[in-house]
């Protein structure tokens, strides 16, 4: 995997990671987890501005979830906003009954209309298969506090700063796999 250097801008990393080390119940590696802390600590210290701003302009991700207000739902639309992303609330119609056609047809329409996905509440076998078949990065419950990645939050807040750290750590990991 990539490793992030801090000379470099988030934003250009030189390989994206791989998304599949994202999911729930795949822990990514302590080098992806290294990567995204330091992407994080320079959007934290950037203050928003720069280039990182915009660095997602453009892009679309859907984001699969049964309510959209639901507080995971409204900090990962936050974060993929403030990074200028458009961020589409699609209702999951996919369950642990639906046909592997009917997840494969529909993973792959997911990833012909967005750049990333995001899926909230849904079973990671389902989100597992979703991520082979769409194209684009699949995430499972990226802003849950249940994410492997929620730590990373922790550890920014020990370096005595403790706003919207867990914000900053999704837009790390946005941008480290959205190209």
């Amino acid at each position: 995997m990539p490793s992030f250097l801090p000379a470099v801008p988030p934003t250009r990393m030189q390989r994206p990671l791989d998304p599949a080390n994202l999911l729930l119940s795949v822990p990514p590696s302590p080098t992806d987890l290294a990567a995204v802390l330091a992407a994080a600590r320079a959007l934290r210290d950037s203050g928003g501005s720069g280039p990182t701003r915009d660095a997602l302009r453009g892009k679309k991700i859907g984001m699969l979830c049964e309510k959209n207000d639901e507080p995971d739902a409204v900090l990962f639309r936050g974060a993929a906003l403030e990074l200028g992303a458009h961020v589409a609330h699609v209702r999951p119609s996919l369950s642990a009954l639906s046909t592997p056609q009917e997840v494969q047809d529909t993973a792959r329409m997911l990833g012909r209309l967005y750049d990333a996905v995001e899926c909230q509440g849904m079973e990671p076998a389902l989100v597992r298969q979703m991520g082979i078949d769409a194209g684009v990065p699949v995430y499972d419950g990226l802003a849950s506090a249940l994410h492997s990645t929620a730590s990373l939050a922790e550890q920014l807040e020990s370096d005595g700063v403790n706003a919207d750290n867990r914000r900053v750590v999704l837009q790390a990991m946005l941008l480290a796999t959205i190209t």
